[in-house]
């Protein structure tokens, strides 16, 4: 991002774009600390492919949590500084769909087990 490109924002709402990004980073460690916790210890549980499977799913929400973080800010950046409205966040559906997969498997985990 050059420095010319539009005008400098408040920095108020500079630095709370920085904590929502920073938000949504420790979001994405939350989560890949979540799929490396099934990865070691769900070794135990038969048949192991589930846990495994939406561990993989995890680590790659994480990957596209932490990218998406970086954009979102970038694209609300651009946006104060051009005076234009905040562009929408496709994250927060993401993380609640994470959300509700990780709660529906251990849901049935505690069930079925």
């Amino acid at each position: 991002m050059q420095e010319d490109d539009g005008r400098e924002p408040d920095y108020r709402f500079t630095l709370a774009n920085e904590r929502t990004f920073l938000a949504w980073i420790r979001t994405a460690l939350a989560v890949l600390a979540g799929a490396i916790l099934l990865h070691q210890f769900g070794g135990v549980v038969q048949p192991h492919w589930p846990l495994l499977a939406l561990s993989v799913a995890m680590t790659v929400a994480g990957l596209i949590f932490c990218c998406g973080a970086y954009f979102q800010w970038k694209a609300n950046q651009q946006a104060m500084r051009h005076s234009r409205p905040l562009p929408r966040s496709a994250l927060i559906p993401l993380a609640a769909g994470v959300t509700i997969l990780v709660a529906v498997v251990a849901g049935l985990f505690v069930l079925f087990r």
